[in-house]
């Protein structure tokens, strides 16, 4: 491990008490910005900046000692003003190189570890690629965009080891872990059901356009990538590429596997045996979107079942909430969201239980990089809160209620052998095509 990656003492402690960062980028810590010697920097580069790779990159700047020293998108338009946004913060961006394509970043001898803040298709092939050029990654989620992906991610890290860490920022929010730990003290009772959902009333697709031209400055032929070559069209583009199959795989694993990773985490839950998913395009046949606006998702595990349950376009979830979990116990049920957690009593049980609101009080994304940071120094990788395994996993759980809504059928899973028990399903869903002439590296 290069010199540049140790870490002094004193500001290992200091990044592991895990202090709140809410704060403009770098004003929170600049009176400790002194512990922090040249050595001891850890360089940025992000790939993919329009979303939640932007925002990552402003909670990675907010940690002492880490800077961006390269940007990428194939959207010049983003990458000209994410560099504006830099030098409003008051970073010096003389130091900053531009890419449109990440292949030149990942030469880039001084970057350290890279964001893939892409489109889901674009994650498993940059985070391979990545790890082969000797860079740690924070990956954006869903970490795969298929089964097979994920595998291949995890074998990456393995062979190559390098820190990754997965973007379920839920992760580091305390009481997310506070919940948890209140499900293992066994006081719920047993827990027969864990209800997950996620209504999104913000949340739809675009109009149906036609295709057309990609807007100047676009580098279109990158932004497909391993995608399959289509025309260009503006209801597929930037945000709402997550409706299509080519690309993600709508709300299931948007938002589900920040949701699902709770309800297995608590659970402590590996693979289902057997799932059937319902759904379809009810709230919007006139949008354009290929992914289900509905859809409920049962999983069977061995004491348990999971349930899924998402819609586009309306708030109005379980319990009054918009998304959340439910671990459902005989004498009582926990509901935990981003807001916070309550325990509401079983009125019939002998030994009900009840808590009232516990409010979230931190910033769960900018912990998540601070604990990531911190794993990039000190190479332990049991400290991180989301490893690339973590992360693959709950993908893997997302990727299954998806494949059955688009087979149609009650799926079996059959854990020894790492598949289906339908081969078919197997050949045609466990591993994404890839084309183009962008192949998948073999780990």
């Amino acid at each position: 491990m290069p010199n540049r990656r140790s870490f002094l003492k004193d500001s290992s402690t200091l990044m592991g008490g895990g202090l709140l960062l809410s704060s403009p980028a770098g004003k929170v810590f600049s009176h400790f910005r002194p512990l922090v010697s040249p050595s001891n920097q850890v360089n940025i580069g992000a790939i993919g900046l329009n979303g939640m790779g932007w925002a990552d990159l402003t909670a990675a700047l907010k940690v002492p000692g880490v800077n961006v020293v390269a940007l990428c998108d194939v959207d010049k338009n983003v990458l000209d003003k994410r560099m504006k946004d830099l030098s409003s913060m008051k970073v010096d961006t003389s130091r900053v190189k531009t890419y449109g394509d990440y292949r030149k970043l990942l030469e880039q001898k001084d970057v350290d570890a890279v964001i893939i803040g892409t489109p889901d298709h674009w994650h498993a092939l940059i985070m391979i690629e990545a790890c082969q050029a000797g860079k740690d990654v924070y990956t954006e989620k869903p970490v795969g965009n298929s089964i097979g992906e994920c595998r291949a991610m995890i074998a990456a890290q393995q062979r190559y080891g390098k820190v990754v860490q997965a973007g379920q920022w839920q992760r580091s929010m305390q009481h997310f872990r506070d919940a948890v730990d209140f499900v293992y003290s066994g006081q719920l009772g047993n827990i027969r059901t864990v209800k997950v959902w996620c209504y999104q009333g913000w949340m739809r697709p675009a109009a149906v356009v036609p295709d057309s031209a990609p807007p100047p400055g676009v580098d279109y032929a990158m932004w497909l990538g391993p995608a399959p070559t289509r025309a260009f069209n503006g209801s597929r583009f930037h945000f709402n590429f997550r409706w299509f199959w080519d690309y993600a795989g709508g709300l299931m694993t948007d938002w589900g596997v920040h949701l699902l990773d709770y309800g297995l985490l608590g659970m402590k839950a590996g693979n289902p045996g057997s799932i059937v998913s319902l759904g379809g395009r009810f709230a919007y046949p006139e949008l354009a979107e290929e992914t289900p606006d509905t859809l409920t998702a049962l999983y069977e595990f061995e004491g348990f079942n999971l349930i899924w349950d998402h819609a586009l376009g309306i708030d109005n979830g379980s319990y009054g909430r918009d998304h959340g979990i439910a671990y459902i116990g005989n004498n009582g049920t926990l509901v935990l969201d981003r807001g916070g957690w309550e325990v509401i009593e079983e009125h019939n049980s002998k030994h009900k239980v009840s808590r009232p609101l516990v409010k979230a009080s931190d910033n769960g994304l900018e912990k998540h990089w601070v604990n990531f940071i911190g794993a990039v120094r000190s190479r332990n990788f049991s400290d991180l809160h989301c490893s690339i395994q973590e992360g693959a996993h709950v993908a893997t759980v997302a990727q299954m209620g998806n494949i059955s809504f688009r087979t149609g059928k009650r799926l079996v899973w059959d854990d020894a052998k790492g598949g289906f028990t339908d081969e078919g399903v197997n050949a045609e869903y466990m591993m994404k095509e890839y084309h183009n002439g962008y192949k998948l590296p073999v780990v």
